[in-house]
């Protein structure tokens, strides 16, 4: 059983078909908020290989004994997705943040690394503009990633979907996950200044107990084809293929 961060979700719906074929090997599945997925392994729900979107998560397994060393597998970048007639660019970004009409959206922090990255980013606006991080913060709306999942129409990619519906103007995201909005003329994505720049890395880690096919599985994900598969979906691959 590989429980896995659902911003891997379009990656691993390639490898593990390729994985599958390659080894007769069938692996189930559960994607969601890595934050919340290590709490139900936490609960004594059985999880061969866990594929986290931070290093945090499994090194916390690892801490309790219920996991081995976690090894960083792919590296993603935050983003932000906007409304296009915001006029939004690098260098405008953090004053347009700040203002008090633009409505900004993260995910849930805790429950899931996105969240928890976007707090980041406001960390370090603060160095940039003293007083952004507590703005920031007190602004943010957790619209996904949390204990309520977001009812998301078929094919919708949650950020493009929150801005057209108006509950957000601005909505910080994975790399990966606004590629899925990329053809929306209604959108924009815009890469983080240097300054407030920050990098994922996601870690995999299998649980102590694991049966024999996960370290197959954890040796595919981590050879050259599998880093590949993560670079063609817009990881950063933790090493070069």
């Amino acid at each position: 059983m590989l429980y896995a961060a659902g911003s891997l979700r379009p990656a691993f719906e390639q490898l593990l078909p390729a994985f599958t074929q390659k080894t007769g090997h069938e692996i189930r599945t559960t994607f969601g908020p890595a934050g919340l997925l290590r709490e139900r392994i936490e609960r004594g729900e059985r999880a061969d290989i866990f594929a986290s979107a931070n290093m945090a998560h499994p090194e916390r397994l690892f801490a309790q004994g219920l996991f081995e060393q976690p090894a960083c597998f792919a590296r993603n970048r935050i983003c932000v997705l906007a409304r296009r007639e915001l006029g939004l660019t690098s260098a405008n970004l953090l004053e347009i943040l700040l203002d008090p009409q633009i409505k900004l959206g993260t995910s849930t922090p805790e429950a899931d690394p996105s969240g928890d990255y976007a707090l980041a980013v406001f960390a370090r606006a603060e160095a940039v503009r003293p007083g952004a991080e507590a703005i920031l913060t007190a602004k943010a709306r957790h619209l996904v990633g949390g204990r309520q999942p977001l009812a998301l129409p078929e094919g919708r990619a949650a950020g493009e979907w929150l801005i057209a519906t108006g509950q957000a103007d601005i909505f910080l995201s994975y790399w990966t996950s606004a590629q899925q909005s990329a053809g929306n003329a209604a959108v924009e994505i815009i890469k983080l200044p240097a300054e407030l720049s920050i990098v994922a890395e996601y870690g995999l880690s299998m649980a102590a107990q694991a049966v024999p096919a996960t370290s197959v599985l954890a040796r595919h994900i981590m050879s050259d084809e599998g880093q590949r598969i993560l670079q063609d979906r817009g990881f950063d691959a933790a090493r070069t293929p």
